[in-house]
């Protein structure tokens, strides 16, 4: 059975999340740790829990939900994925830090790419991913079906939706995003988003002011 850990991290105010299982075996998504503070907070609890990581992945590559990746991978020799359409976000990443005047460790390059439609192993868990491009090219979802838990990175959030007006996204894509791949998802599913609180699909389904057709 999955455990889910968020923190919120950075002057973007984002989530963090970790994945972790009875075996102590743990999954990172987008840690977003810009400063030592964040990091201790982040690092203590990792030991405290006695986890050990197996990957690092991030929902997409936005430069809040990458800052922590080089402190993850100098700490933990893991692998790193990230979906390929992502790959001019991710190269960007610096340029945009520094014209939002927030300095930021460059990240290591992905020991792979995530395929869409593929599965993510954390022991006897199963993750699937999904394809949810409009925030960003390459913007992917995580989905554990047996517990309906959902990180949607900045795809959905509650009584919202990701931006659209940063380079690589658009609206059309986001909503049919949104529309045929979560809100597909059971009613009750827990969303787990980048930024807020967490909601559900069927909350969102009858609430979101940006869905509603």
């Amino acid at each position: 059975m999955l455990q889910i850990q968020s923190f919120t991290f950075n002057p973007f105010q984002e989530n963090t999340y970790i994945l972790f299982n009875e075996e102590k075996k743990a999954i990172i998504i987008d840690p977003g740790m810009l400063d030592a503070v964040e990091e201790n907070s982040f690092f203590n609890f990792m030991a405290e829990q006695e986890l050990e990581p197996i990957l690092l992945l991030n929902t997409h590559t936005h430069l809040d939900h990458i800052f922590g990746n080089a402190a993850v991978l100098k700490k933990y020799t893991i692998p790193f994925a990230f979906h390929l359409l992502d790959r001019p976000v991710f190269d960007s990443a610096a340029a945009v830090s520094a014209m939002y005047h927030v300095p930021m460790q460059t990240s290591p390059e992905p020991s792979y790419y995530l395929e869409s439609n593929g599965k993510i192993k954390l022991g006897a868990d199963e993750l699937s991913i999904l394809f949810t491009p409009g925030h960003s090219p390459g913007s992917v979802s995580f989905y554990h079906e047996a517990q309906k838990i959902l990180i949607s990175g900045d795809v959905l959030f509650q009584m919202s939706i990701g931006r659209t007006d940063l380079p690589g996204g658009d609206f059309d894509t986001l909503a049919n995003s949104i529309h045929t791949q979560l809100f597909s998802l059971p009613d009750d599913t827990k969303v787990y988003s980048g930024h807020g609180p967490m909601t559900t699909i069927g909350f969102e389904k009858m609430n979101n002011p940006f869905l509603r057709k």
